[in-house]
């Protein structure tokens, strides 16, 4: 049964991810409403398949950009307007089948009874997950509970999140950063840093293979080249709010 709220609304960015963002959207919209796609620049023809579901469906809206700009981008220009329209809160999640829109409702739940929190999704992985992958995310994860003195990030790149959208545009407004795949680690270490407290909540994620429809746009030199940079910017602020985050523990 859809539930539904003029507070809490489902946010996906979605960047050419294939035939899997119908089945993604479907289920969002069967689980919440509102539900808001952001099409990142797409050219895969999912820009058009989507507003045309919107058409028939007064509970989605899709609001397309003109070039891509990536994720996190993509998450504050939905969440500015989210934030216009009078929500106070929005779940994320992957247009690619990876995350589960069935915890949507319990998600929003938590979130609701612990209204001032972040509310992050701990990846549950399944057989088929990268291992490569699986691994390398402990190294940002150690990073980042390193660079916020241990305050309980449980996976500093899962996007099945709800962020309160107040603190979390204006943390990005203030910033160049955050505008691609350093979005998801550097706005949970930074929303740490405001007093934001992080609730982990597990959550399986799946890796679709091609043959299921699966798209990934993860480059392994260029995006943890990124990571790699804005972990070194976060550990600078780190030690120059040191004192003020000892005090805090």
């Amino acid at each position: 049964m859809v539930t539904s709220s003029n507070t809490h609304l489902v946010l996906i960015p979605s960047y050419n991810p294939g035939h899997c963002v119908y089945k993604t959207v479907s289920q969002a919209r069967h689980y919440w409403n509102p539900v808001w796609v952001v099409v990142d620049g797409s050219d895969d023809g999912t820009t058009e398949g989507l507003l045309t579901m919107a058409q028939t469906d007064s509970g989605l809206k899709v609001i397309p950009l003109p070039e891509n700009r990536g994720k996190g981008a993509a998450v504050l220009h939905g969440s500015e307007l989210a934030l216009k329209a009078g929500f106070t809160h929005v779940l994320t999640m992957d247009s690619d089948g990876q995350h589960p829109a069935d915890l949507i409702p319990e998600f929003m739940k938590i979130s609701s009874r612990q209204s001032d929190a972040m509310i992050l999704g701990t990846p549950v992985f399944d057989a088929d997950a990268p291992a490569l992958r699986v691994k390398g995310r402990r190294i940002s994860n150690w990073w980042a509970n390193l660079e916020t003195l241990w305050m309980g990030i449980g996976d500093s790149l899962f996007g099945f999140r709800v962020y309160p959208l107040q603190p979390l545009c204006q943390i990005m407004r203030d910033r160049i950063w955050m505008r691609r795949f350093d979005f998801d680690p550097e706005i949970v270490v930074r929303m740490c840093w405001q007093g934001i407290k992080p609730v982990n909540v597990a959550a399986p994620v799946k890796y679709l293979n091609p043959d299921e429809g699966g798209v990934s746009h993860f480059n392994y030199l260029r995006d943890n080249l990124l990571l790699t940079g804005m972990h070194s910017r976060l550990f600078l602020g780190f030690l120059l709010r040191l004192p003020s985050l000892l005090l805090r523990r």
